[in-house]
Formats: structure tokens, sequence, C-alpha cells
């Protein structure tokens, strides 16, 4: 049996994922934990696989022949773990770096709360600049946020779902999250199997939001762990087709929409982004954000 399995979903990351299995396998030894890694590779174009088979024999290799998907191929490494035993998956992002003993901090939270079901680390930028790790669920205010211009003081403020920076002072206690963001999840094998994983019509964005929100409405609770941290450079993936990638986000965004609220929440919301994206058509000059932008407003008229 296994405490953790680890698993790394892939897409043209190759640089950054060589750092990030070092820092996996060296924190294995620093956590005092026996574990595994599996990296799901979504059809990378640039050596990814070759390289984990070159530089990483110890790691297990799954080469996918298109891109399936975030919450697929993390359903998939799941799976193909799952014959190991692990107590605890580690879904962890391949553009970051794992501290010493950050691991053993999120185990021990899964350990040491009977009711945990989920744990995130304290994450930081490449630079060690404070990154916002946990949030609260999406709700109306944050759309405003995301779409139209609001006070500078309130991005930061629990009006845009965010949590204190206090809180994730390393001298302090985990604390119960609504979710915590996809880059780096620790979840109880059990709770995995449990909830079913990833709902793996989300491509995309918003999956790990609609994971967490059947944990909790399962009956269990998501912490963030202060003392755990994590580097994370964000969006290297994603920052490759980005003019995709917002019409992605929104797409996701409108498929959590429909899935999890009312019908009037959703009409709000509905009213809200599509006055937000013919406001952003009238703002840019790119041809392609405008069409992308016109995609979401019919997207949105079928929630």
């Amino acid at each position: 049996m296994l405490d953790v399995a680890v698993i790394i979903v892939s897409w043209n990351v190759r640089n950054y994922l060589t750092n990030c299995l070092r820092s996996v396998l060296a924190d294995f030894t620093h956590s005092r934990l026996n574990g595994a890694v599996w990296v799901v590779d979504n059809a990378s174009t640039d050596g990814t696989t070759d390289l984990v088979a070159e530089l990483f024999p110890q790691v297990h290799l799954i080469a996918n022949t298109e891109n399936v998907g975030f919450g697929a191929a993390n359903n998939q490494g799941m799976q193909m773990a799952a014959s190991a035993e692990p107590r605890h998956f580690f879904l962890l992002n391949p553009d970051t770096v794992v501290r010493p003993t950050a691991m053993r901090r999120l185990v021990d939270c899964l350990d040491t709360y009977p009711n945990a079901g989920m744990a995130g680390p304290r994450l930081v930028y490449g630079d060690g600049r404070f990154q916002h790790a946990a949030f609260r669920f999406p709700r109306l205010m944050q759309l405003l946020f995301d779409l139209y211009p609001m006070p500078a003081r309130l991005y930061e403020s629990r009006w845009n779902g965010r949590y204190p920076y206090d809180w994730y002072r390393a001298d302090q206690k985990p604390f119960p999250i609504d979710h915590p963001l996809g880059a780096a999840m620790m979840v109880k094998a059990s709770v995995a199997l449990a909830t079913g994983g990833f709902d793996e019509s989300f491509h995309m964005y918003c999956e790990e939001i609609d994971w967490c929100w059947r944990i909790h409405k399962a009956g269990w609770e998501i912490f963030t762990v202060p003392q755990a941290e994590i580097v994370h450079y964000g969006g290297e993936s994603t920052s490759q087709i980005p003019v995709r990638s917002f019409l992605n986000l929104w797409q996701s965004r409108a498929q959590l929409y429909q899935k999890h609220y009312g019908r009037f929440m959703r009409t709000l919301a509905r009213w809200l982004v599509q006055a937000g994206m013919h406001r952003r058509i009238t703002q840019t000059d790119d041809p392609a954000l405008k069409e992308a932008c016109r995609q979401i407003i019919h997207i949105w008229q079928t929630i």
C-alpha cells in the first residue's frame, strides 16, 4: 500500500515537468512517505514522453495519443494508480515545485481531521510572491469582478471569493475552504472513489470546483494547509492558446452554473455574462477574441 500516488497531467511543459518530478521524488524522502508517480501526457509534441522515460524510469508514464482533457487524464491516472492501493491521491500540475515536507503536511491534515476529504497547500509564485490557493464557490459577485471594473481594494476580498492573507501564514493551522486551486490537491482515495473523481464533460477549467462541490455535498470537508508550501508558476499550458483558453473558461463556467444553480441564479448570471461579452467585443480589435466572445454569448443563451 502507498501513502501517496502522485498524478501529474502534462501538455507541452517539458522543462517545468523536469523540476516538478525532481521535487516530488525528493519530497518522498523528506516527508518519509511511501509514494509513486504517474505522469499522464496529453499528446505533447515537445518530447515530454521521451524525457520522462529517459530521466525518470521509476515514474509510471501514460502517453495519450490525443488531448483528453485535464479531468479525464487525472481520472485515468487515478484509475491506473488504484492497483497500488494508495491511501491518498495527490493531483499536481507540472508547473509546480514541491517544497520539502509539503506532502507530509497534507497527509497529516487528512489523517488528523476525520471528516477531511481533500487538502490543498499554500501556493507561491516562482518569485516567492503570495498566490491565492483557495476560493469560495462562485457567485454572481465573482462574475462582476471578472467582467467589469470594480474598486481595486475589493479584488482581494471575500466579495471576490478570496480568503484572508493572514490565514495562509506558515504558523497557522489548516482552515476549511470551499475549494482549492486545481494546481495541487490531495484527496483521500476513498473519497475519490465515493464521489467519482472529475466530471469528464468539463474539458478544462471548473472541473475541480464541480468535484469539490460534490465532495462537500457528500459530507466531507476540504482544507488549505498553510505549512505545506508549493511553488506554482501558473498557466504554462493554457498560455500557449490564450483565446482558446478564454473560450474554454467561459464554456466551463456556463456548464458549472447549469449543473449547480437554479433557474433564477442562472438567468441573472446569463444576463451579466452576455452584457460583459458584448462590452468586451466593443473594446478589442482582436478578431479572434471578438469571435470567442460571440461564441460565449451563444453558449450562455442555452443555460
